[in-house]
């Protein structure tokens, strides 16, 4: 996979070491040390992986102050990580998160199956609370689980999301409600945790008083943006980006950070590139093995 790059390749036998031939670091030191006679474990690498992309099309992913959406940068997230995926030839599957429930889009190759996909995205109709106000709420934590539950062959997991669910704790919580069923996806598969951002969404401009709707629920509050206020909101915004950076690193889930005010483009090319390195540090380490 382009974004996090890795041997993507299950174990064969073990065969004896070819001096010159083979590559000590794919080196068996158990079965060397079993035998007294240095062995190798060959690798055989997987054909036609599938990728499943679970995209967040709650109404929080409608907010947007810049050019962008927040939902816009999730398809372009969606399309980049996709179309890496579909010209290796391997397969890309998505569970869309909206208003109205979860729907599954079956696993495909090719690129006209990733054009109908995010044609699919973009169709996908992502009413407000005030326009339907007894439409169920999504739930973060329940369509991880259900990605989880549905997909089982071992491969990459995307969740492309801004993480802010309606139905988590308060803050004073470390533990949000989508960081268990996260967990358990990330113990069998590699994760890939894509954070959708808006600038309004870490700072409030002084701008006196204003309404503000939540998209979520349509609650409507007025509010006196002084310096006051929008210190307590900077701080508690900054706590929720914490947050939210402490549980993906405590499920072991690769974390991408991308704003609607910034190049999207150039931050996953620097992601990649930082996967990259960390990629061939982490093979050298084993090379250097004892």
């Amino acid at each position: 996979m382009g974004l996090l790059p890795g041997p993507g390749t299950e174990l064969a036998e073990a065969r004896l070491y070819q001096p010159g031939e083979d590559d000590v670091r794919h080196m068996d030191w158990a079965v060397t040390a079993r035998t007294t006679t240095p062995h190798v474990r060959d690798l055989i690498a997987d054909h036609e992986l599938q990728v499943w992309a679970l995209t967040d099309l709650s109404p929080s992913m409608q907010f947007g102050t810049t050019t962008l959406l927040k939902r816009d940068l999730a398809v372009a997230a969606l399309a980049a990580v996709g179309f890496l995926t579909v010209r290796l030839g391997d397969r890309v599957g998505a569970y869309l998160l909206g208003p109205g429930g979860l729907r599954r889009w079956p696993a495909r190759t090719g690129k006209a199956a990733m054009y109908t996909l995010l044609q699919a995205v973009l169709d996908t109709p992502t009413p407000t609370a005030d326009t339907h106000p007894h439409t169920p709420t999504p739930d973060l934590a329940q369509a991880i689980t259900a990605l989880h539950r549905g997909q089982t062959r071992r491969g990459l997991r995307v969740v492309v999301s801004d993480f802010l669910d309606p139905t988590d704790p308060a803050l004073h919580n470390p533990h949000p409600t989508w960081e268990r069923p996260l967990r358990r996806l990330a113990a069998r598969h590699q994760v890939l945790a894509v954070e959708i951002i808006d600038p309004r969404e870490l700072d409030l401009p002084d701008v006196g008083l204003v309404e503000m709707a939540d998209p979520e629920t349509g609650t409507v509050h007025e509010i006196v943006l002084n310096r006051r206020t929008r210190q307590r909101y900077a701080q508690a915004a900054a706590a929720q980006r914490q947050r939210t950076r402490d549980a993906l690193r405590r499920c072991g889930a690769h974390h991408l950070i991308l704003r609607t005010d910034r190049d999207w483009i150039t931050d996953i090319a620097r992601f990649a590139l930082r996967q990259r390195r960390a990629a061939g540090r982490a093979v050298a380490a084993q090379g250097v093995r004892p």
